[in-house]
């Protein structure tokens, strides 16, 4: 049985216990080498996914350049939620930092789970709530606070990543250069 999953909605998401066992037990463990793109732009997310152990990076692409969004280190869902539940293609890119265990639902698993139980729209709902909450405070942050302060603000909101994540993609997250990081890291 997958405890993390369990975990993660008892925690997160505490719905009803209704239909939770079988979606958990539907997932199927995979493991990815560090480099490796689960998801990639234009693709149409096929599957739900769920980081159970590993380092993943979300990026956008454009012209050769890549700006990090988001980092994964603890499990959670990793989804282009828009894309999975419209079925549309995605324009964001997500790569293992290191090995990585995934487990994953194919989406018409996860349709048919969301037909038979209510409480899979309940997690839609919380999920897109949660997804732009996160992305409207990060935009409040990124725009509004200087180098230094944004560098202290992932201090405090994410310190694991600068435990896991390679600096220079810490860099584009902050959208500074690396050696701009590098002064501000000796600074503080």
């Amino acid at each position: 049985m997958n405890t993390k999953i369990l975990e993660f909605f008892n925690t997160k998401y505490p719905f009803n216990q209704d239909g939770l066992q079988e979606f958990a037990r539907s997932f199927k463990l995979k493991t990815y080498p560090k480099g490796h793109l689960l998801v990639h732009q234009e693709m149409v997310t096929d599957r739900l996914l769920f980081l159970e152990q590993g380092t993943v990076r979300e990026f956008y692409a454009k012209d050769g350049k890549e700006m990090n969004t988001r980092f994964y280190v603890q499990p959670q869902f990793i989804n282009d939620f828009f894309s999975l539940t419209r079925q549309t293609p995605t324009q964001k890119c997500l790569e293992t930092l290191r090995q990585a265990q995934v487990r994953e639902l194919r989406y018409d698993q996860f349709s048919e789970l969301l037909k038979k139980y209510t409480c899979g729209h309940d997690f839609i709902s919380k999920i897109f709530e949660s997804i732009i909450e996160k992305k409207e405070q990060e935009s409040f942050r990124h725009f509004s606070l200087t180098p230094d302060e944004l560098y202290l603000d992932l201090l405090e909101h994410h310190p694991e990543w600068l435990q896991e994540i390679p600096l220079y993609h810490i860099a584009t997250y902050l959208r500074m250069t690396p050696e701009t990081l590098s002064r501000i890291r000796k600074r503080t």
